[in-house]
């Protein structure tokens, strides 16, 4: 499938700009309509919520909407082109959030570098939104941006250029060490850049219990010797300098979050056999999947692209993950809820796959190397990966509302 920029201009030019609208979702076609839904009726509304502030909940849209939040600073593979350059991709999101999950979501761009003005921008907004996805913040930063509004609101943040990444690709160990038999605790894993993502992965993946990470930027392994190391990258530094090929042997994995090339030819063949190469570089992974296969026939391969199998795709993950949390009124997205994701995500992919859903790739899915993480039209995701976010989110106390899983999943699929 080949797109073309004219024919991208013009789909967001024609008819109405843009790719997304405000409906009206009451009747309003009245005097006592107009009464009702502005004033004097209002007012009512608006002395519940002043007595009770979780009756926002049950009153507005603040219950299902979400802010995605930019100062476009590191947009896609654009770099730091302003957040007006990034509206775009926020209206894109945006219309992920409604299309996947039901969740009503706008983009907000904030044109301001400084991480503490930021903030304070985000946290005075907030009572709008039910959560927060900040997206396309550069690193360090964007650590910093997420941590402090974790601790000064009161609703779910999530910065997705971290998480989503860590979440499909968590999923994709899972089922890759299920594939051939290892043990996620004994695991060698490689991780080929430094930003948002990497840390990120690397986080979660110390969480689900990989005891060996070996994080690589630019000049080289990360190590205590260096003196040019951030606090985020500090804590996986080594604690004695090695040199490249010596990170690569005997390898289980390597995580690829880098630029083309940044894998090479005899950094696979210093990999164990069987290797997961998990190569995310869009449009063109570090390194290239037949290059791979070449030297590894057995390997579990996975990109960022539509057009390869095991395609890593943020999609499968942040819709599902604020649909839980919203639906929780959870104040926080947690660790918990993000594995409890990434554990859902994995055992659906080991489920049958639906005739609809093989229909659209015109092949025979079934769980193996060439199919490890689902493809992001199953529908089945909005149902299990929500369940799943959402029990996490009241066993590890953030919900704020309690919910029957199994009466929520009936009434999730009624969404699809």
């Amino acid at each position: 499938m080949k797109i073309t920029k004219e024919e991208v201009l013009s789909y967001h030019k024609e008819d109405k700009p843009g790719k997304k609208e405000i409906a009206i979702t009451k009747s309003f076609e009245t005097q006592k309509d107009l009464s009702i839904a502005y004033t004097p009726g209002v007012a009512y509304v608006c002395e519940e919520i002043a007595k009770n502030p979780e009756a926002a909940y049950d009153y507005t849209t603040k219950g299902n909407f979400v802010a995605v939040v930019t100062n476009g600073t590191a947009v896609l593979g654009l770099g730091d082109i302003g957040p007006l350059a990034a509206k775009p991709v926020m209206e894109g999101k945006a219309i992920l959030f409604k299309k996947f999950a039901g969740i009503n979501a706008v983009g907000i761009l904030v044109d301001e570098k400084d991480p503490e003005k930021f903030i304070e921008i985000v946290r005075a907004i907030s009572p709008t939104f039910g959560g927060i996805n900040l997206e396309d913040i550069k690193a360090p930063e964007c650590f910093y941006i997420e941590e402090k509004l974790k601790k000064i609101t009161d609703i779910p943040v999530m910065h997705d250029d971290q998480h989503g990444t860590a979440i499909v690709t968590t999923a994709a160990m899972i089922n890759a060490c299920k594939l051939t038999n290892r043990d996620i605790a004994s695991l060698k894993v490689v991780i080929v850049g430094s930003g948002a993502a990497a840390i990120a992965s690397a986080r979660m993946y110390r969480h689900l219990g990989v005891k060996e990470i070996i994080l690589i930027d630019s000049k080289g392994v990360v190590h205590a010797g260096r003196t040019d190391r951030n606090p985020y990258k500090k804590e996986f530094a080594l604690p004695h300098s090695m040199r490249r090929e010596e990170a690569f042997n005997d390898a289980d994995m390597v995580l690829g979050l880098s630029i083309p090339g940044a894998v090479q030819e005899e950094d696979i063949a210093r990999m164990k056999d069987e290797p997961f190469v998990f190569v995310c570089s869009n449009p063109t992974p570090e390194i290239m999947p037949d290059v791979v296969r070449s030297i590894k026939p057995q390997a579990i391969i996975a990109t960022g692209r539509s057009d390869f199998p095991n395609q890593v795709n943020n999609v499968l993950g942040f819709p599902f993950l604020f649909r839980g949390a919203l639906d929780t009124r959870s104040s926080a997205i947690n660790y918990e809820m993000m594995l409890a994701a990434a554990n859902a995500l994995a055992a659906l992919a080991r489920k049958d796959v639906p005739e609809e859903v093989k229909k659209i790739y015109n092949k025979d899915l079934f769980f193996s190397k060439e199919y490890i993480i689902p493809t992001p039209f199953d529908k089945r995701l909005l149902v299990e990966v929500s369940a799943a976010v959402a029990k996490a989110a009241m066993e590890s106390g953030v919900a704020r509302k309690v919910i029957n899983i199994e009466e929520y999943k009936q009434r999730v699929a009624t969404f699809i």
